[in-house]
């Protein structure tokens, strides 16, 4: 996601046990330990206090965000927001486990591949109109669409005829069924040990077709669903209102009126607002600069919330671009980065990364054989590259602090090995679309955009990052890598019932990856951020793994 920046705690390993569903399930419901089969679970109530309806939460960006269609709204300022408007047919709960929301857990045949799910009745989008089936298998289908130019679209590639259908060998998608208005049923090629994750995905938010196709590709800023909140209004550049929904489907949910998101908020006025009470949460994070003197500061105890990220901030290299289409050059960038120096540059909020899977990752290898800081080892390798006066190249990254502050640390780096990096500090948007654009971007750092798992598998971590798939344009593939036999291995790891045994698979790939050096891994971030004295919630109403910002569960007290 993600991100994507997301924010991940230590019990995210228990939906991979849900995964066991797909290796035991016979033709009936089979949920496994950590699922909650009942479809009318409602979520937990807030930690603290009792809940009190009523009240807007104000909170604050620097950056105006892209888009609202969750077919193609991929980055996590719009990734929280998107959970505010639309729903999936399954979710997680505070402790990762995965539960029903608009659906029934499926029956799963006894191969694997049959996943068939029964709606909730009396579901309803936001123009009134019920949801069914229908409205699934489109909202699927359109992923899938290579017009729609989904980053989301290699996740469902497991579903029979997708390909077909994306390639235009086929009118729809075989393995999509709608067996009535409340059932549909999904056929993949083979077992998936993701798919539960993938329909909880916000590309799988159910969208209504009409509304789509009224607004056509301007539906990112109409957006509609059948979420918690309506959409209101954006104002480019200003704010997005958004108003709770009087027929939610689990009708004590939410407890806030509404939420205005504040747009060009740089993060230290917005600290200087939520001290004065104008604001409830800070977007963006707390301001680096400050991060000592509020954690310090006993007045700030039960208001600065804390989750360690499944996350590796990485720097890509293109290797469609010299002279990154050399392994040398590449691994020689791996060992000039100052990791250390960065993570201190944080405040000491998070850990420098060894390997490209974060330790609360399920396959991460505490063992994996990274690239020790050795800058004169660097330079050996860049002269044997054919590059010993070194070269002159460009990396993309945010304008957010402290983005900008880490790309000097790493230009400073590069500069000690010969290579002259200018960093160029743009907005998240254009960021993420200049690195999904084949053929632009020599370099891009991915600090306050990715990636952070969307669910807990390792698959998270290679098809929509490191896939042939989504090497294109749009993708989030950012060093346009493909390496097809690695890709068949992925999908073959996927697939496997043994998941000691897809496991040790997922960590030789990850291996494989770091030979090839396609990233700088340089850190895994932990997350702190602060919000106002009146805002309620438990932590991970907060800083949830999955939506972020779970708004439809804070609350505010007078």
């Amino acid at each position: 996601m993600k991100r994507l920046t997301l924010s991940f705690g230590a019990h995210i390993l228990v939906v991979t046990l849900a995964l066991v569903l797909i290796a035991t399930a016979c033709g009936t419901p089979a949920p496994a330990p950590g699922v909650t089969p009942e479809p009318t679970t409602p979520p937990e109530p807030p930690a603290a206090g009792v809940p009190q309806y009523g009240g807007t939460m104000i909170l604050t960006y620097e950056n105006d965000i892209a888009t609202l269609d969750p077919a193609i709204g991929y980055d996590w300022d719009n990734w929280g927001m998107e959970k505010w408007i639309y729903d999936a047919l399954l979710d997680y709960d505070t402790d990762m486990n995965m539960i029903p929301h608009i659906a029934e857990m499926p029956e799963v045949s006894a191969d694997g591949t049959v996943f068939t799910f029964t709606l909730r009745e009396g579901v309803k989008f936001h123009n009134g109109r019920e949801l069914t089936a229908d409205d699934v298998a489109y909202t699927i289908t359109r992923v899938i669409d290579p017009e729609t130019m989904s980053p989301g679209q290699s996740f469902y590639f497991t579903i029979k005829g997708s390909e077909e259908f994306a390639n235009g060998e086929a009118d729809s998608v075989e393995g999509i069924e709608v067996l009535d208005d409340y059932t549909i049923r999904f056929t993949l090629t083979q077992p998936d040990a993701s798919f539960l994750n993938v329909v909880a995905l916000n590309f799988s938010f159910i969208v209504p077709q009409e509304e789509v196709e009224k607004w056509g590709e301007d539906f990112g800023h109409h957006p509609m669903g059948t979420g918690p909140f309506v959409f209101q209004e954006w104002v480019p550049g200003q704010r997005l209102t958004f108003v709770r929904s009087d027929e939610y489907f689990l009708p004590e949910l939410p407890y806030l009126d509404g939420v205005e998101v504040q747009i060009g908020v740089g993060p230290d006025v917005a600290l200087l607002r939520l001290e004065k009470g104008e604001v409830d949460y800070l977007g963006d994070g707390i301001p680096p600069g400050e991060f000592v003197r509020l954690t310090e500061d006993p007045a700030w105890e039960n208001r600065i919330v804390h989750s360690v990220r499944v996350h590796t901030g990485y720097i890509a290299m293109n290797t469609q671009l010299a002279p990154f289409d050399d392994v040398r050059v590449r691994r020689a960038v791996n060992m000039a980065i100052d990791k250390e120096r960065i993570v201190q540059l944080l405040n000491g909020r998070g850990v420098p990364a060894v390997g490209m899977l974060p330790p609360l990752m399920p396959g991460y290898d505490p063992d994996v054989k990274g690239y020790d800081y050795d800058p004169e080892g660097a330079q050996a390798l860049l002269a044997e590259a054919g590059y010993p006066d070194g070269f002159s190249t460009f990396i993309e990254c945010i304008s957010v602090d402290p983005e900008p502050k880490l790309c000097e640390s790493m230009q400073n780096d590069l500069r000690q090995i010969g290579i002259d990096l200018e960093v160029r500090t743009l907005s998240p948007s254009t960021v993420i679309d200049d690195a999904g654009t084949p053929g632009k971007v020599p370099m891009v750092w991915s600090g306050g955009l990715a990636w952070i798992q969307d669910y807990p598998h390792p698959s998270d971590f290679y098809g929509p990052i490191l896939g042939c798939d989504s090497a294109v344009q749009g993708g989030w593939n950012w060093p346009m890598y493909c390496n097809p036999e690695l890709d068949a291995r992925e999908l073959a790891a996927r697939g496997m019932s043994d998941w000691d045994a897809s496991m040790e698979e997922y960590q030789e790939i990850f291996q494989i990856l770091l030979d090839d050096a396609v990233w700088v891994p340089v850190l895994h971030q932990e997350d702190y951020n602060a919000h106002s004295d009146a805002l309620h919630g438990g932590e991970r109403d907060f800083l949830h793994p999955v939506h972020d910002i779970r708004a439809y569960i804070l609350w505010k007290s007078e």
